[in-house]
């Protein structure tokens, strides 16, 4: 009676988690075609293959607050240019974006230029191909994880890039349209249900390739995005202005001279 008592208990915990996590891939679903459908509906939404957004944003820079003037260009589902103008400073606008998995950026990043003190970059060729492998045994598909002994090679300055810009097409386009395009496949989860001062809010996990990974919020009452929340990840890479030069090790200031003391004693006068 006990193992029998005990195969039920499991057989009923096997389909209390399968339903729980059906019903959360179910909920993603539904909230994400609920979205859709209050953004336009799917027949409108499908239609659209291209876009342009121009904007005004600003940069902190030192200590200047640097205002840019942004526009985007948009062909879906693989195509993506970000031009950026510069009005307070004597600059060329720069482009940066893709196209399929090729970089596009204007100026071109700098060939064999590494950090500083450090080696030279590898070369950058199609953001598609994998790099060679570095140092230790086992090469594979190049992540953001790799450069361990034995696992994945770490990506390509290229592809780096390359991956960086998707995901400002991905936090763009994931409002706008509720769904993800094959140039950056998304999965969706359901993760909560949120309280706001506007009412109550659906919570999606987005996660991606490259380790990229954000919280989509949907409006229940409305079905409309009302956010996307991420956190970029900590890098070792130096933003640098157009003429500054490259920062150089760092030097260690050499404490001073200990200061010698010098006894002082005070005459002392007999007694008369």
């Amino acid at each position: 009676m006990r193992v029998l008592g005990y195969a039920i208990v499991v057989a009923a915990l096997a389909s209390t988690l399968h339903d729980t996590v059906h019903g959360q891939a179910t909920e993603a679903t539904q909230v994400l075609a609920a979205a859709r459908e209050a953004l336009g509906g799917e027949k409108k939404l499908s239609a659209i293959k291209t876009f342009t957004a121009t904007g005004r944003t600003r940069q902190v820079r030192g200590n200047n607050l640097v205002p840019i003037e942004f526009e985007i260009n948009c062909e879906l589902p693989d195509k993506f240019v970000r031009t950026d103008e510069f009005p307070a400073q004597d600059t060329d606008p720069t482009t940066l974006g893709f196209k399929g998995d090729d970089l596009i950026q204007f100026p071109p990043p700098p060939t064999g230029a590494g950090r500083a003190g450090g080696p030279p970059a590898p070369p950058a060729g199609r953001a598609g191909e994998a790099p060679a492998p570095i140092g230790g045994r086992g090469g594979g598909t190049p992540s953001l994880e790799g450069g361990r002994r034995g696992g994945p090679a770490p990506l390509s300055p290229a592809q780096q890039r390359v991956a960086n810009v998707k995901q400002d097409f991905v936090r763009l386009t994931l409002g706008m349209f509720a769904t993800s395009f094959p140039s950056y496949p998304l999965t969706f989860k359901y993760a909560a249900q949120g309280e706001a001062p506007e009412g109550k809010a659906d919570i999606l996990d987005v996660t991606g390739p490259a380790s990229f990974s954000a919280r989509f919020v949907v409006q229940r009452d409305t079905h409309l995005p009302v956010m996307l929340m991420w956190q970029v990840p900590a890098t070792n890479v130096v933003f640098r202005i157009p003429g500054q030069p490259m920062p150089g090790p760092r030097r260690r200031r050499r404490p001073p001279p200990p200061v010698s003391r010098i006894a002082t004693s005070t005459p002392r006068r007999s007694p008369r």
